[in-house]
């Protein structure tokens, strides 16, 4: 892009360590934010402090290969800018504004500054709504807000991503608005997929993607953020539409900041966290709002270093949030898919007067009852399942068939599992569960509930056999059985006359806790 300026003001380089760039100009000193030019536009570089009258200290947005001392800066006299418009729509850009989509640029496009305020509280809107995802346990257990922003928290590999790209399947779809996804810190080659698979099922007219991943430099990450949120703000406060923004990682924004703060020579917080991290964190979020014009609802996935949710980073950005999913390393281990810890996990939805009583006191319910299971664990590995009383022994029952109903296909990972992902609604999803704690299900083989949509399929999966076929040698039961994972416990098991289900390869560990447990 080209930035327009009356006049020139040009600088020369003083020190460059690193990413920062010192730089002396003689005549009119650049203000903070300023967006600065060296080697002829291929260098940028951000002001972020005023060392004395003449010289600046700024943070290079591109690699400083190539630059030295004495070289000529011009300053843009402005900050950095970010396109908007109709134009944008369906492209793929980098924190310059660049189309990285191998397409001719934009032509038709607005630039705007990145750096904006929140908008102030009389524009706000205070309407509370359901935003359905289509995944069961994330819709009766913590239910989303339109308008709202959802964290993902999780270590590495227990499945934010394929969560999140789940949902940009499920809701880009029936999503009426604009979809902005912005990739901040994360693999290039997630990236490329989403384009390619967003394209493939054809919601991409309507989606604008954004990247500042892990190869770029600090001040690119730390940027990009508030370059997608430009655009979502054009969209929702000129265009009047609702967006639905989508961040990957949000971690990755606040680690970028704490190499930014490091480079600059600011001394460090608790864990080596850059002590302006709260600030840095709400002046993105708090641009995340509902106003009188439109809404904005935010999905965020938040990487959680080493498991550790007291970290100075997921604490600050718990506070943001209208929503928070978190992932389990124990569940992901057990094959219970999408990985989310019910009992850790809320919403600020979750209250009778917005979701309704009877979806409240099954939440509640349900939670109840998981809390229950979990509380009997230590129990039943020291002294099994049968020393507990008939009452316990049914708990135990009911949350297990609730822990695999709420298990789930997804679509994001058809080709790798094999199995055709699935949409619920919430009214399916709502009924599944109150079916299981009215024990209607207490006959049927936990496997049966396991990777399933709507509660009635597991009647198709589940077909009690001949009394006669009791009697077959094991490994010819094995053969026959259901193929999903089973953990029958003994004192649990199904009526005589119905085969034990199998444990699936993949999930054997499941099967083997299930075993000692009993």
């Amino acid at each position: 892009m080209k930035y327009k300026t009356s006049h020139l003001n040009l600088g020369a380089v003083v020190s460059v360590r690193g990413s920062v760039v010192d730089v002396r100009f003689d005549t009119q000193l650049p203000s903070i934010y300023s967006l600065l030019h060296a080697k002829e536009g291929e260098i940028a570089i951000e002001v972020l402090a005023q060392l004395d009258a003449h010289r600046v200290r700024g943070i290079a947005l591109t690699p400083t290969e190539g630059l030295a001392r004495g070289m000529v800066v011009e300053d843009t006299g402005g900050p950095l800018q970010a396109p908007v418009g109709k134009e944008v729509l369906s492209r793929m850009f980098d924190v310059f504004g660049n189309a990285i989509d191998r397409q001719p640029p934009p032509t038709n496009v607005q630039w705007r500054a990145v750096h904006c305020a929140p908008p102030s509280l009389a524009r706000r809107s205070t309407k509370s709504e359901l935003f359905e995802t289509g995944i069961k346990v994330i819709d009766v257990l913590m239910p989303l807000e339109r308008g709202g922003k959802a964290g993902l928290f999780g270590g590495a590999g227990v499945g934010k991503t394929v969560l999140l790209t789940e949902m940009i399947h499920n809701m880009v779809g029936q999503h009426e608005g604009v979809s902005i996804f912005c990739g901040i810190g994360e693999r290039c080659r997630e990236g490329e997929e989403l384009y390619r698979d967003m394209n493939a099922a054809g919601v991409l007219r309507n989606m604008v993607m954004v990247f500042g991943q892990m190869n770029e430099p600090p001040g690119a990450r730390f940027r990009v953020g508030h370059a997608a949120l430009t655009m979502a703000e054009y969209f929702r406060d000129d265009e009047h539409r609702d967006v639905l923004l989508l961040i990957d990682n949000i971690f990755r924004f606040i680690q970028a900041g704490m190499e930014v703060s490091g480079l600059m020579g600011q001394m460090p917080s608790r864990l080596g966290y850059q002590p302006t991290m709260g600030t840095e964190l709400s002046q993105l979020e708090e641009r995340i709002a509902n106003t009188d014009t439109g809404a904005i609802t935010s999905i965020q996935a938040v990487y959680v270093p080493a498991d550790d949710f007291t970290d100075p980073a997921a604490v600050h950005t718990f506070s943001h949030l209208s929503a928070s999913i978190v992932l389990s390393r124990k569940r992901a281990s057990e094959g219970l898919y999408p990985a989310i810890d019910p009992l850790q996990s809320s919403s600020t939805m979750a209250t009778p007067g917005i979701i309704g009583e009877r979806h409240y006191a099954l939440a509640q319910d349900i939670r109840r009852t998981l809390a229950q299971y979990a509380e009997l664990k230590d129990i039943i590995a020291m002294l099994g399942l049968e020393q507990l009383s008939p009452e316990d022994r049914n708990v135990v029952a009911r949350a297990r068939r609730l822990e695999r109903f709420l298990t789930q296909p997804f679509f994001a990972t058809e080709q790798f599992s094999g199995i055709k992902g699935t949409l619920v609604s919430l009214k399916d999803a709502l009924d599944g569960c109150e079916r299981i704690l009215r024990d209607e299900f207490k006959d049927t083989p936990e496997s049966a509930l396991y990777m399933i949509g709507a509660i009635d399929e597991a009647k198709g999966k589940y077909k009690p056999s001949q009394p006669t076929t009791s009697a077959e040698p094991e490994s010819k039961t094995e053969a026959t059985a259901d193929p999903k994972p089973a953990v029958e416990s003994s004192a649990k098991a199904t009526p005589e006359g119905h085969p034990k289900p199998v444990a699936k390869p993949q999930t054997e560990a499941e099967h083997a806790t299930s075993t000692h447990e009993s």
